[in-house]
């Protein structure tokens, strides 16, 4: 029985919605609410915005000192901000968030390789989508 598109996307839309009640979902949620009400935080944060739209202006003007200088205070406060307990665990939590993305799409492509080898007669050891006639075993 072939499937639609429209099928295959319902069925990742509840993928997506399993995957958005596991732990480390979950852990990347609460860490970024706490992010967002940690005012430390967000100071640092709105620094940085501000130095950034500096930096441009800088750029655009060919001021290089200057802008090395905007440069050398933005990595300071993200250095700052990387350091802050919160913000590790948000990283961390993305990184394993997108972990668990990279794996979902790893095994729905290499699934679909291996049906697709399966359903032409093919050799899923060896990758091969049909029977090879050089290895019929003389």
């Amino acid at each position: 029985m072939a499937h639609t598109k429209k099928e295959v996307i319902e069925k990742a839309k509840e993928l997506a919605k399993v995957m958005a009640e596991t732990e480390e979902v979950d852990f990347f949620k609460r860490a970024e609410l706490q992010i967002n009400e940690n005012l430390r935080v967000q100071e640092i944060i709105g620094q940085i915005k501000k130095l950034q739209k500096e930096a441009v202006n800088l750029q655009h003007y060919n001021k290089t000192e200057g802008l090395k200088e905007v440069e050398a205070k933005i990595d300071a406060l993200q250095d700052e901000l990387d350091e802050i307990p919160i913000v590790k665990e948000f990283k961390q939590s993305q990184t394993e968030v997108n972990g668990l993305l990279q794996l979902v799409s790893t095994t729905i492509s290499n699934s679909v390789t291996d049906e697709i080898i399966k359903s032409t007669g093919g050799d899923v050891l060896q990758g091969t989508t049909t029977k090879n006639p050089f290895n019929s075993g003389c």
